[in-house]
C-alpha cells in the first residue's frame, strides 16, 4: 500500500480574540511601514531618515510585510495558531525594543553619546522626535498589546494535527537554543560601527591606531535603554527555546517565523547603515546576525516542510 501521512490539521472555529490579534497585526504592519518614510529623530541638528533609497525601503519594509501577511491570514481565520505564535513571539521582542525607542526619543540626551542612526553618525546633544518615531512607537505598542491578546486567545482556538514534527522537536529545539545564544551575543555588539583610525608620525613613521568613539552597545546604555536591552536579550533567548515546542506544527512554524524575521531585519539594518556611510563599517557581530537569522529561517522552513509518513502496512 502507499505511505499515508499522519500529519492532518484539525481547525476549529477560530474565536473572535485570534481575529482581533489578526487586526493588530495588519495595523502593527501598516502603521511600521509608513514609519520607515517620514524623519525619524532631529539629532543635534541632523534629521535621520531610514529610508533613502529603494534599497533602503526594501530593508525597512521587511517585517513590516510580514507582519502584515501573518495579521490578513490570521483575520481570514486560517491557521490561526500559526499567526497567534508569530504575534505572541513578535510582541514579546517588541517590549524591550519599545523601551529602547523611548530612551532614543526622550532619555538619550542626559547623556550625549555617539550613535548610528540610519547610516547617520550623530551625537545624542539634543533630540526632536518626528513622525517616523511616533509612528515606530505606536507600531510597537500595538505589536505588544497583539502579544497579549494572543497568550489569551491561545487557548481557546482549536487547532491540532497529528505530530508529525514530534520526533524532530528536541533537534529543532536543540539548534534553536544555540542559534539564539548566538543572537543575543551578536545583538549585545553594534551591527554597524566606526573603524578605528591608524595614524603615521611624520617624524618617526610609527603607526599608531587611534580609537574613535562608536555607536553604544545594546547593553551600554543607560535606564530605559538597558532595561530594554536585558529585556530584548532575555525574550529572544526565550522565544527561540519555546517556539519549538509549540503545538501543533504550524504554531512551532509561527514562532520561529517571528524569531527569523527580527533577526533578519535587525542584521540587515546594520548592512545597510553600513553602506550608506563612510564613517561606520559592518562589523563582525552584524555578519554574525545575518548567519543566525538565515539559520532560523532555514529551522522555519524545516518545520513548515516538514512531513511525517506512516510506515507502509505489509499485506492486505
Amino acid at each position: 500500500m502507499p505511505e499515508e501521512p499522519t500529519d492532518v490539521l484539525v481547525v476549529g472555529p477560530v474565536p473572535v480574540l485570534a481575529r482581533a490579534v489578526g487586526v493588530l497585526l495588519v495595523l502593527a504592519g501598516l502603521v511600521a511601514a509608513a514609519a520607515a518614510f517620514p524623519t525619524y529623530l532631529v539629532v543635534g541638528g541632523t534629521e535621520v531618515s531610514p529610508v533613502t533609497g529603494v534599497a533602503d525601503a526594501l530593508v525597512a519594509l521587511v517585517a513590516p510585510v510580514a507582519t502584515l501577511a501573518v495579521g490578513v491570514g490570521l483575520l481570514l481565520g486560517r491557521v490561526p495558531r500559526l499567526g497567534l505564535g508569530y504575534a505572541a513571539v513578535a510582541g514579546s521582542l517588541a517590549v524591550g525594543r519599545l523601551l529602547i525607542e523611548l530612551y532614543q526619543g526622550h532619555g538619550s540626551t542626559v547623556r550625549p553619546a555617539v550613535e548610528v542612526l540610519a547610516g547617520e553618525r550623530v551625537i545624542t546633544s539634543s533630540v526632536e522626535i518626528s513622525a517616523g518615531w511616533v509612528l515606530g512607537v505606536v507600531a510597537l505598542s500595538l505589536t505588544v498589546l497583539a502579544a497579549v491578546v494572543a497568550l489569551v486567545a491561545w487557548g481557546r482556538t482549536v487547532m491540532e494535527d497529528g505530530g508529525a514534527l514530534d520526533p524532530l522537536r528536541p533537534a529543532l529545539a536543540g539548534a534553536a537554543a544555540v542559534l539564539g545564544v548566538g543572537a543575543v551575543l551578536c545583538l549585545a555588539l553594534p551591527a554597524a560601527d566606526v573603524p578605528d583610525r591608524v595614524v603615521t608620525d611624520p617624524a618617526t613613521g610609527l603607526e599608531t591606531v587611534v580609537t574613535q568613539e562608536g555607536p553604544q552597545a545594546l547593553l551600554e546604555r543607560p535606564g530605559l535603554a538597558l532595561l530594554g536591552g536585558l529585556l530584548l536579550a532575555g525574550a529572544l533567548l526565550l522565544c527561540a527555546v519555546i517556539a519549538p515546542s509549540l503545538r501543533p506544527r504550524l504554531g512551532a512554524v509561527g514562532g520561529l517565523l517571528g524569531v527569523a524575521v527580527f533577526l533578519l531585519a535587525a542584521a540587515l539594518t546594520g548592512l545597510r547603515d553600513a553602506a550608506r556611510s563612510a564613517d561606520v563599517e559592518w562589523t563582525v557581530p552584524g555578519a554574525g546576525l545575518l548567519v543566525v537569522g538565515l539559520g532560523f529561517a532555514g529551522l522555519t522552513l524545516l518545520a513548515w516542510r516538514w512531513r511525517a509518513q506512516r510506515v507502509p502496512s505489509v499485506g492486505a
